[in-house]
């Protein structure tokens, strides 16, 4: 308790002035604070009647009143107290939608029409540069060690570096150098976790990567098989003289394609099948008002829009002609399907990686590190459509048989909440 005399205290120092008039003794108060108002009485309305309604935060509760009361010294703010709770700042991130299935992640709550097509462009311009860049270093990586600048007009062939094992690590790197920036455009553009490109879980789901690995060993091997039956059904007076070359020249190449492919693969499935396929599917025109625009939505709801749609400009990146362009679309249009099927890229990225594999370490075996692309036999694609077929049946099925989530966490349907079932109770 605060004593005459006392610095902290209310009471002058001289006692005298205590026979100053009230508003003298209020002036030598030695931390004077700011009247506070009062709030209105309603105690005089009529009965019923209720004050205002409608607080918002950060305005006074009552006309006239503090937004938050004074602290010492009459200070607002962190030496005083506040009515309401401190803002939080809001992480980057957004949550994906409850209960959706794969190709609809990217309708978040940051979602606007202009970013699918914003980062579309920000992705393809970064791997163009990062590409650049690549062989920028590789031809530096070459002067330095071979003391020679690589001219690619002074030979027949189009070799970027003179060699053909390192003109294969370019083109498998220039590939995979679009994994991170399609992750890295997930996060800063769409503002969502880049794990969801991968799957519902938001991330890649490796123990159901590890099945689908098996299941893709036996379509290879499947796919081998039938591509013997259709060579035999096919005149192709090219063959015959392939041999193989040896440990020496085919052990360099093997550890580049073992190394690079997986890379290569997986950055192709997560730009065609996850960043393309969930950016069609963000844009479900599901606030359009004409009627042609509500006909359109019911489509784009669906997940085909985006399979085309990365499907075609998945083979149009190949330089297929002919039954060739039919083979390539069926393989990216099964990919993206299993996709949604499954809930994630693990199924599509394990038959890519495989598929790749063999494609890359046949030829490099007989010494031919460029595959050739162009015209394909009919025969050839219906050997190579028929095993990717069965692999998906199977990868659906064991999908099932497992309970693989194919939709996010939350609601399940995505659209209506779903409700316990509860009974009625009987009044007491």
């Amino acid at each position: 308790m605060s004593e005459p005399g006392d610095s902290n205290g209310w009471h002058p120092i001289d006692p005298d002035l205590d026979q100053r008039p009230p508003e003298d003794q209020e002036a030598q108060r030695p931390y004077p604070h700011p009247p506070y108002p009062q709030p209105p009485s309603y105690s005089d309305q009529p009965y019923g009647q209720s004050p205002p309604q409608g607080y918002t935060a950060g305005v006074p509760y009552w006309p006239g009143a503090p937004a938050e009361p004074p602290g010492p010294y009459g200070a607002p703010g962190p030496y005083g107290g506040g009515y309401g709770v401190q803002p939080v700042k809001r992480p980057w991130t957004v949550p994906s939608p409850e209960g959706v299935p794969f190709h609809r992640v990217a309708r978040n709550e940051a979602h606007r029409w202009w970013r699918p097509l914003v980062g579309s462009l920000a992705i393809a311009a970064a791997g163009m540069v990062l590409a650049i860049g690549l062989m920028l270093v590789g031809t530096i990586v070459r002067v330095l060690a071979t003391g020679e600048v690589p001219d690619p007009a002074a030979s027949d062939t189009d070799s970027i570096f003179g060699d053909q094992t390192a003109d294969l690590a370019f083109n498998l790197g220039a590939l995979a150098v679009f994994l991170p920036v399609a992750l890295l455009g997930a996060w800063l553009v769409q503002r969502r976790r880049p794990g969801t490109l991968a799957s519902v879980a938001g991330r890649l789901r490796w123990r159901w990567m590890l099945v689908c690995c098996g299941l893709a060993i036996l379509f290879c091997i499947m796919s081998y098989a039938t591509s013997i039956i259709a060579s035999a059904a096919v005149d192709d007076p090219s063959g015959g003289d392939e041999h193989w070359v040896g440990w020496g020249r085919f052990l360099a190449p093997a550890i580049v394609i073992v190394l690079l492919v997986p890379f290569q693969s997986a950055a192709e499935e997560f730009l065609f099948r996850g960043w393309l396929l969930q950016a069609v599917g963000a844009c479900t025109l599901e606030n359009a008002r004409s009627r042609v625009g509500r006909a359109f939505s019911v489509v784009f709801r669906t997940p085909w829009p985006g399979i085309v749609v990365g499907s075609a400009l998945f083979t149009a990146g190949h330089g297929y002609t002919g039954w060739g362009i039919l083979d390539i679309f069926a393989f990216g249009a099964i990919a993206a399907w299993l996709a949604v099927r499954t809930g994630g890229l693990e199924s599509g990225i394990a038959m890519h990686v495989f598929n790749n594999l063999i494609a890359f370490l046949g030829p490099a075996a007989i010494g031919e590190l460029d595959i050739e692309q162009g015209g394909v036999p009919w025969q050839i694609v219906a050997a190579d459509i028929v095993p990717m077929v069965l692999y998906a049946a199977a990868v659906v099925w064991l999908a099932r048989r497992m309970r693989i989530p194919t939709v996010t966490a939350g609601r399940g349907d995505g659209d209506v909440p779903v409700a316990a079932d509860t009974e009625p109770v009987r009044a007491s």
